[in-house]
């Protein structure tokens, strides 16, 4: 069970990345990604996008390597991420 409070800031961590005065790099927003995803929705099910999908690719790799991260710790690690970009 995910402590309420942590939920809490993460999901003000998810708003406050609409803010942002300027845009995270490009490896910066594939850890965003990666982790969002893994916080909401655990480990990757999916199929590795093919060869042509360049973005798809770094998505899927990008969460794949969290595989078995525990959803409050991707949490944690989302808003500890998403402050050093405020």
């Amino acid at each position: 069970m995910i402590d309420t409070d942590l939920k809490t800031a993460f999901e003000a961590a998810v708003a406050s990345t609409k803010d942002l005065t300027q845009r995270p790099d490009n490896a910066t927003l594939l850890k965003l990604y990666a982790l969002y995803k893994q916080a909401t929705e655990g480990d990757n099910p999916g199929t590795k996008p093919g060869f042509s999908d360049l973005v798809g690719r770094a998505k899927w790799d990008a969460w794949t390597a969290l595989k078995g991260t525990r959803a409050d710790d991707a949490m944690q690690r989302y808003i500890e991420l998403v402050e050093t970009l405020e």
